[in-house]
């Protein structure tokens, strides 16, 4: 059981990497996990957009302000509300996606890959800039893209435990 706490804890976020590719098998790897999570009523909203070519890496950074380091490859996840478990107050889709988006995380550090997550929705501007730059239809909504590669920064493992943050039986 450490050991999962462990991976958990050093899950870090990674804004420096090296210079080599993060091969097929283990962006497919990170989409399985990312795929094992869980989503209201198993709807599965999710979709991902694996980008690797340094052109189109360049253009997705261009129109994302804090997605700018040197990473050699993102994936991008995307949910589509239409295929959400929806309620009449709203939908689960970005909570579905966000749980997809922490499983991604978590097997990346296990790995031994460096990730970032950088937000995408709900900014208007970022969504349809991440939209155009990936041709992405319409109902498929950009939440957030990761940065995935070597990492070439060394971050310790840490919690965030916050004592005063947490509230027994009643806040």
């Amino acid at each position: 059981m450490k050991d999962v706490l462990q991976l958990i804890f050093s899950r870090r976020s990674i804004r420096q990497y090296q210079p080599r590719p993060v091969p097929r098998e283990l962006l497919i790897d990170l989409l399985r996990a990312a795929m094992a999570a869980p989503s209201a009523v198993d709807k599965q909203p999710w979709e991902f957009v694996v980008v690797t070519r340094p052109e189109r890496m360049a253009e997705l950074q261009a129109v994302l302000p804090y997605a700018r380091y040197n990473a050699p490859a993102a994936i991008v996840v995307c949910g589509v509300p239409e295929r959400a478990q929806n309620e009449p107050t709203g939908s689960y889709w970005v909570q579905d996606c966000s749980a997809a988006t922490e499983n991604l995380l978590i097997a990346a550090t296990g790995l031994g890959l460096g990730t970032v997550w950088t937000g995408v929705y709900p900014v208007t501007e970022r969504v349809q800039a991440v939209q155009k730059v990936l041709g992405l239809p319409e109902g498929v909504i950009p939440l957030g893209v990761i940065l995935v590669g070597y990492p070439a920064e060394e971050k310790p493992p840490r919690t965030q435990y916050r004592e005063d943050r947490v509230h027994w039986e009643q806040y």
